[in-house]
């Protein structure tokens, strides 16, 4: 038998040998039906472990369609800085502007500086350079990344 409290029972006469089968009997069916169909619990993890790696999924996939919107702005920035840019004088005044708390400057004709002044032109940066680039153009690249635009006086 290998089951003590079976055996204690059937010497005390309080079981017969027919309820001993018929106890293993039904031990090993639901031990069978067990392996067969998982605990509930067990199914439940599961589904909350698939709707956890597709949340995790859908937020990776919500993050790589920012990061490549971000560099496909970057790059219709840089295409319209470098597509409408006005050639600088070097040997022009100095027309001086603030980055990020400190005063840079660019050397440009007189004509440009006052135009820059009047808001018809502006300053953009581009990587470390600084272009000057027609109103219209500065207003396409801020509406895109507001940054790259430093000197835009906007008359209104």
């Amino acid at each position: 038998m290998g089951n003590p409290l079976q055996e204690q029972l059937l010497k005390a006469g309080l079981a017969s040998k027919k309820q001993a089968k018929k106890a293993e009997h039904e031990k090993r069916i639901s031990r069978k039906q067990n392996s067969a169909n998982p605990p509930a619990a067990i199914v439940n993890t599961a589904r909350e472990e698939q709707a956890a790696k597709e949340q995790r999924n859908r937020e990776l996939n919500r993050e790589r369609a920012e990061e490549a919107r971000l560099r496909e702005l970057k790059a219709q920035v840089k295409q319209l800085i470098e597509t409408n840019r006005l050639p600088q004088d070097g040997r022009g005044e100095p027309y001086h502007f603030a980055e990020q708390n400190k005063i840079k400057r660019i050397f440009v004709s007189e004509e440009m500086a006052e135009q820059l002044s009047r808001g018809q032109l502006a300053i953009v940066k581009l990587g470390s350079a600084y272009e000057v680039v027609p109103a219209k153009v500065a207003g396409q690249i801020a509406s895109r990344d507001q940054e790259a635009v430093l000197v835009f006086h906007k008359n209104g």
